[in-house]
């Protein structure tokens, strides 16, 4: 059986450990079974049950860079805390800092131990929504997007956080930014280079339960989680399922 993980990514900032714990909470109301493991060195308070790695006394930056490149070198420990449970479901609470993603090879090392260990495994990338309400920042998070999907090389759902903070207002502007068209954002209306953005975000409001479960259900679909369940793509559904929810789909995997 293989085992399933989401590697929750993204700027400091932009919600990581609370999407973690969030998350966590609607696993469990759904009797699925997860765990969270903390990767960023410098965390002190969770809000979470977390398996924590050693603490190391540095500053910010080399302390980062010494500890990450230390737990590449040290997988075998992690394979240890984690030990080898079939259907795993674990999230990856990951540092946010973007050299992680762009010039160090610790976490596409991890990544490719993930597999070796028969995890499924799934990027999440989160941008704080109260951050892209401007074009210029929305164009600078679809970037840091990118750069993690052409380093990490692994599916990624790329998420709009922290959307239950916006006003009623700034919720309908942002949605133009969804699924977005670049060059009409950047004002360009030359027909002959008009296509569509690769980066799609979706929206995450830890209020809205409908909402998390279509982010839950993305990400799940993206690794396959409950395929032995038979699970059907959308094309596939016939009429008289047509109607079955995603929480019926999922009914039985918490206890089995």
């Amino acid at each position: 059986m293989p085992r399933f993980a989401q590697l929750v990514i993204g700027p400091a900032g932009s919600g990581k450990s609370t999407y973690c714990s969030t998350m966590l909470q609607h696993l469990g109301s759904m009797n699925r079974s997860a765990q969270v493991v903390n990767l960023d060195p410098a965390a002190e308070h969770f809000d979470y049950p977390v398996m924590a790695g050693p603490s190391l006394r540095f500053g910010p930056n080399g302390g980062l860079v010494f500890c990450m490149e230390y737990f590449a070198n040290n997988f075998d420990w992690l394979g240890e805390s984690l030990g080898h449970v079939e259907d795993d479901y674990i999230l990856f609470d990951c540092p946010g800092q973007i050299e992680l993603y762009t010039h160090l090879p610790v976490m596409k090392q991890l990544v490719e131990q993930l597999q070796q260990w028969e995890f499924r495994v799934c990027g999440v990338f989160l941008v704080d929504s109260q951050f892209m309400v401007e074009t210029f920042k929305f164009i600078s998070g679809v970037m840091a997007a990118l750069s993690a999907m052409v380093v990490l090389e692994i599916p990624q759902i790329n998420i709009m956080t922290k959307m239950d903070l916006l006003s009623p207002k700034a919720k309908k502007e942002i949605e133009k930014y969804l699924d977005p068209d670049m060059y009409s954002m950047m004002e360009d209306t030359s027909d002959n280079i008009r296509s569509k953005n690769m980066v799609r975000f979706m929206p995450f409001d830890r209020t809205d339960e409908e909402g998390m479960n279509m982010v839950l259900q993305s990400i799940d679909f993206s690794i396959q989680y409950g395929e032995d369940l038979e699970f059907k793509e959308p094309k596939e559904v016939d009429e008289e399922s047509a109607d079955l929810n995603y929480d019926e789909i999922f009914q039985g995997k918490g206890d089995s």
